[in-house]
């Protein structure tokens, strides 16, 4: 099987050095605080799970939080305008000079790291999937998964039928917990799951998501065949 990636695109990263506290409150609520968000850096990206890894990654490199994260509906394709993408991601910070190295994080990281992928030698179009283990969380995917900082999880996402049949392979390849399935529809249409567990077996678990989409993508209507006991 050979998997091809598909880059996230970079659509837009400002800094806000010193922002609006009213802003800031609507933003981020009543957890604002002046002392701790005073300096905001704001991306969208075409991929809105590759930005969330990015967003965490930068939490690790950073004096930073990870103060709003969210997806659009319909996706990158049916994007509001040329600079919306897939999702807005907002870290805030008391000091600008640690905002703007998160920026530099996210930036590299979408460039080098982590991405979607698709099977280059399975029909086309094929699926979409992003199958990509954390070894180490940083404050932002830690919380949203409910796991210690520093714990690895393992970050699974493709459609709906995909995810469900892949989901439930890559539990029964390795001693993992399923920490949360994220159930479609969400904002994009995608499902998949977050497990938790040793390195090793978030990797196996991850190989056998992907084996599992492969298997679907290859072979969508197995199941569509009468039943033995149906049979003359």
């Amino acid at each position: 099987m050979k998997l091809q990636p598909l880059r996230p695109t970079l659509l837009s990263c400002r800094q806000i050095d010193d922002v609006n506290e009213a802003l800031g409150r609507g933003l981020i609520g009543e957890g604002f605080d002046v002392a701790r968000h005073r300096s905001l850096g704001l991306i969208t990206v075409d991929q809105d799970d590759s930005a969330y890894v990015a967003l965490d990654e930068a939490t690790k490199h950073a004096a930073v939080e990870v103060v709003f994260a969210r997806s659009f509906y319909a996706g990158a394709a049916h994007a509001s305008g040329p600079l919306s993408g897939e999702m807005l991601g907002v870290v805030a910070g008391a000091d600008p000079d640690e905002v703007a190295e998160a920026l530099w994080v996210i930036k590299q990281h979408l460039a080098e790291a982590v991405c979607f992928q698709t099977m280059a030698d399975r029909p086309q179009p094929s699926s979409a999937l992003l199958a990509h283990v954390v070894t180490e969380t940083g404050s932002y995917l830690s919380t949203v998964a409910g796991v210690a900082a520093g714990d690895p999880i393992a970050y699974l996402i493709a459609p709906p039928m995909e995810a469900l049949v892949a989901v439930d392979a890559a539990l029964k390849a390795a001693p993992v917990t399923l920490l949360q399935f994220i159930k479609a529809p969400s904002e994009t249409n995608f499902s998949g799951a977050f497990l938790g567990g040793s390195i090793a077996d978030l990797q196996a678990a991850r190989d056998a998501f992907v084996d599992a989409i492969a298997d679907v993508v290859s072979r969508p209507l197995q199941a569509a065949r009468r039943p033995a006991r149906l049979r003359r």
